[in-house]
């Protein structure tokens, strides 16, 4: 029997792009992130190109025991379909759970009647509880500030946490959730820009600041934020806030491992 304490727990990032211009113009890939975590795979937000970009990399999506969708908007749930076929072997092998808030399900539902038999359960994600897949537990955060129902989630892996922070604009509150070594953080903005629901530079500052994590990674970028050169960002918060911030890039594999060395 494997041993999970000594396997890898890794994050790939399928995709950096944020925003409706980024991913229709495919400055950067948009395809979401894939979770080898305790054994277990998992794909978040399968925004446009996430079959692509993952089997470029060569990520079996046949081994996927879950997929999660934070919100249902186009730029995290666009391949979702694709993605089911792919992880049940279009159909033939019936597995796996799709985990998404209640409003991606109901009106104008993101996923297609047919392939909701193809996989094992589907199930509604819910503020601040806590949900198991595989080999890995994660929570859910409080409500996003964001135009659909959104949750961020804070993942249990083989011996550290990490939190994906996903769309929203900052509010009091919603640090609470995101108590983790590593965060990664969805930053689509270089200002804000209300009535605009995402969060921007000084906002993952102020993040960063109130958590304190071992290290954030930035990703989801806005075109202000790709052209204001994402890399030079992270290494300008790194400098203001002690932590070690990182700005993905598409493709980059982040091993958990890299937490103990910070």
């Amino acid at each position: 029997m494997k041993n999970l304490n000594n396997s890898t727990d890794t994050i790939t990032f399928l995709g950096t792009a944020g925003a409706r211009f980024m991913v229709s113009r495919q400055l950067a890939a948009s395809g979401g992130l894939w979770l080898s975590l305790k054994g277990t795979e998992i794909l978040v937000d399968p925004g446009p190109g996430s079959i692509v970009q993952s089997t470029r990399r060569k990520l079996n999506a046949e081994k996927l025991s879950a997929i999660i969708l934070s919100h249902r908007h186009l730029d995290h749930t666009a391949d979702v379909n694709v993605m089911i076929e792919a992880m049940t072997n279009g159909g033939f092998n019936r597995h796996g759970c799709l985990f998404a808030p209640a409003d991606a399900l109901e009106n104008e539902p993101v996923v297609f009647s047919y392939l909701k038999n193809y996989i094992e359960s589907i199930v509604v994600l819910e503020a601040e509880k806590s949900y198991t897949t595989g080999n890995v537990t994660f929570t859910t955060s409080v409500r996003h500030i964001h135009p659909v129902e959104t949750y961020g989630m804070v993942f249990h892996a083989s011996s550290h946490t990490f939190a994906y922070i996903t769309d929203t604009r900052y509010f009091d509150g919603l640090c609470r959730s995101y108590d983790s070594e590593l965060l990664i953080i969805n930053m689509v903005l270089t200002e804000p820009r209300p009535p605009i629901d995402h969060l921007s530079i000084p906002d993952v500052e102020r993040i960063i600041n109130e958590i304190k994590p071992r290290v954030a990674i930035l990703s989801h970028f806005g075109l202000h934020v790709w052209q204001a050169k994402p890399w030079l960002i992270a290494e300008d918060l790194s400098q203001k806030t002690g932590v070690r911030v990182i700005a993905a890039r598409d493709g980059m594999k982040f091993d958990l491992s890299q937490l103990e060395e910070t």
